[in-house]
């Protein structure tokens, strides 16, 4: 059973910066190394949404429109870990963010990932 944990979330002003960190249990290297990864987020009364997500071997990253060039998403298949480098946040950044994934290609939607961390709460301020 795989088990994904995020870490990094808390508050922070408009302007400044995060790192969420996802770790992943269950898996060994060379299978975490099968799998691609996500960053999906979901505000209070907002559908999940796609945030940014990477290939297998960390050579092709993806991005919502929203997040474009301020967030950097970056896995080490060493550590079984993919993170998530959030500058210049905005307010309507505010949700919890969770890290999913699948075996295989990488896809913008949420129902095509296997497994789910519990979720970080990020919290912007003006």
């Amino acid at each position: 059973q795989v088990q994904l944990v995020e870490s990094g979330g808390g508050l922070v002003q408009a302007g400044g910066s995060l790192r969420l960190s996802c770790a992943a249990s269950g898996r060994t290297s060379s299978t975490f190394a099968l799998d691609a990864m996500g960053w999906f987020r979901q505000a209070p009364g907002s559908e999940r949404e796609f945030v940014s997500a990477i290939n297998r071997s960390g050579g092709s990253t993806y991005y919502a429109y929203s997040v474009k060039d301020r967030f950097t998403i970056s896995r080490d298949n060493a550590k079984n870990s993919v993170y998530l480098q959030m500058n210049s946040l905005k307010p309507e950044d505010t949700a919890v963010y969770y890290c999913a994934t699948k075996r295989g290609t990488v896809r913008s939607t949420a129902n095509a990932y296997d497994y789910w961390g519990q979720g970080t709460q990020v919290t912007v301020s003006t």
